[in-house]
């Protein structure tokens, strides 16, 4: 997913905050943080409007992110962020802002993010043991999102970047065929 430059230049500033020397929180608590705000504000048809909407006051609309900010136990960087978001009018692109946090955060921390599709749910043990495979593969740390494709018909695929890493069923039958037919 691409981003607008304006939510890379808010979650570039974010990272800079949540990964400084004194933050004193962990840049994933931060990212935990804002996705349960994030979550309930989503949730919320009355929040949503309360937030964006020009006719509220800046202050009222402060008042109540602290407010819930409060309840969900937020973190201050998180909460601050909230406030910024909220006092420019930004809080309705807080998804994007975050994906965009997300992916600047594992880049500062220098892990690679991978999409994983299987044909069917994995387990934990399994989500662990392909993550250390591809660890092992590209010599980085991983970041795996795992997702369901009902159209495999076993196996998984795997996206890193621009490459695809194809262990489907689909994909060496696919192979085999290619193989059978140059000889």
């Amino acid at each position: 997913m691409t981003h607008s430059a304006l939510a890379s230049r808010y979650a570039s500033a974010l990272v800079d905050v949540a990964t400084g020397p004194r933050s004193g929180v962990d840049p994933d608590q931060v990212l935990r943080d804002l996705r349960s705000f994030a979550e309930v504000f989503t949730g919320s048809p009355e929040l949503r409007n309360a937030l964006t909407s020009p006719s509220v006051p800046p202050a009222r609309k402060r008042a109540v992110v602290g407010r819930i900010g409060e309840k969900l136990g937020i973190s201050r960087i998180a909460r601050n962020f909230l406030f910024v978001l909220s006092d420019r009018r930004r809080i309705a692109m807080l998804n994007e802002d975050l994906e965009a946090f997300e992916l600047l955060l594992d880049e500062r921390l220098g892990f690679t993010r991978a999409e994983v599709s299987s044909a069917g749910e994995l387990n934990q043990r399994q989500r662990d043991a392909v993550a250390r495979q591809f660890e092992h593969l590209t010599g980085r740390k991983m970041r795996m999102r795992f997702a369901v494709d009902g159209g495999l018909l076993g196996g998984l695929v795997a996206r890193i970047g621009s490459t695809v890493y194809d262990g489907s069923v689909r994909g060496q039958l696919e192979a085999l065929g290619k193989r059978l037919l140059s000889e």
